[in-house]
Parts: structure tokens; C-alpha cells; sequence
């Protein structure tokens, strides 16, 4: 028996049935899990926070619902009419 990294709810897990990087879910927090070692059974939390973070910049890069991209053509557009 093997406890969660993340919540410490035990965890079933026979050291003949895992491999070495095999990745298994919690069955509370439903947080993954990586097999680090086998005899005895150690399990490594895999962060979820490199994933979101990569998920908030791709929606910075994304144009707003409301147009917000600003359009260089317009701007050269304007100079050339003030002349």
C-alpha cells in the first residue's frame, strides 16, 4: 500500500504489476502519477502546472472577442491622410 504524493489517500499498488515510468491516476484527487521506482514502489506527483501555464500564454497570443488586434495598415493609413 502506497500513499498519494498530493492527498496521502492510500494507494493499491503491487510492485510486480507497475513498470519503471508508468503513469497512474490517484483514485481521490485524480492527480497523476509516475512510477519512479519499483522495489519498493515510489510514485512522483506529475505537475499539472506546466500545462496550465502553457495554456494561459496561448490565450494571451489569441486576439480578444472584440477585435482588440490593432491593424498596422490602419496606422500608416492615418499618416498619410494628415498629409
Amino acid at each position: 500500500m502506497i500513499r498519494c504524493p498530493e492527498c496521502s489517500a492510500e494507494i493499491d499498488v503491487d510492485e510486480d504489476e507497475v513498470e519503471e515510468g508508468e503513469i497512474l491516476s490517484c483514485p481521490e484527487c485524480e492527480s497523476e502519477l509516475e512510477v519512479s521506482q519499483t522495489h519498493p514502489v515510489h510514485l512522483n506527483l506529475i505537475a499539472d502546472d506546466l500545462d496550465e501555464e502553457d495554456d494561459e500564454d496561448e490565450e494571451e497570443d489569441k486576439p480578444g472577442e472584440n477585435g482588440d488586434l490593432i491593424d498596422d495598415d490602419d496606422e500608416e493609413d492615418e499618416e498619410e491622410d494628415e498629409e
